[in-house]
């Protein structure tokens, strides 16, 4: 399945980087075709098993940046290619995908702040967010969400396309 997943993947979170650099968005033609697709390739080669796999690897994408997203640090459009990647590569690769993916937005999150010259507020910022946590629980931070006009925003397909590429070649 991985190979035959790579070059749609490729393709997609090429293209959803593209335009969450441009726009902002990660839109539903790309995202929501991408994902069935996923879900019937894994069919047609693997039957029940694949559609297990498929399902699984969706759940988990949508569970982990679904829970982001309610707390307001993460789009829907993230959310919805994160799932649609788990329908294509399955759970155990979109484990490792979503830890690769990590490490690449705090490196790109932290690269945009020095050159944007907001290091400490980043640090200030993480730190509300990770010391607030235990006090607000799943409910958003009241200022550092994507709603807020001010709050600065990183467009996080990048990181998404680098964790996923990234996990192809982890086997």
């Amino acid at each position: 399945m991985h190979s035959i997943a790579w070059w749609p993947t490729l393709i997609v979170v090429s293209v959803a980087t593209v335009t969450d650099l441009r726009s902002r968005r990660i839109p539903n033609w790309l995202v929501l075709p991408f994902m069935v697709a996923g879900i019937a390739v894994a069919i047609w080669f693997h039957g029940w098993h694949g559609l297990g796999q498929s399902l699984a690897g969706l759940g988990l994408g949508a569970l982990i940046f679904g829970v982001l997203g309610l707390m307001g640090g993460m789009g829907m459009g993230d959310v919805k290619l994160c799932a649609a990647i788990g329908a294509w590569i399955g759970p155990s690769q979109l484990l490792v995908a979503l830890v690769v993916t990590g490490f690449a937005g705090g490196v790109m999150a932290l690269c945009w702040a020095i050159a944007g010259g907001f290091v400490g507020e980043l640090f200030s910022n993480t730190g509300d967010l990770v010391v607030g946590f235990k006090d607000r629980g799943l409910r958003p931070h009241p200022e550092l969400v994507l709603d807020n006009p001010v709050a600065r925003k990183m467009p996080y397909a990048p990181a998404i396309a680098i964790g996923t590429l990234v996990s192809f070649f982890s086997r």
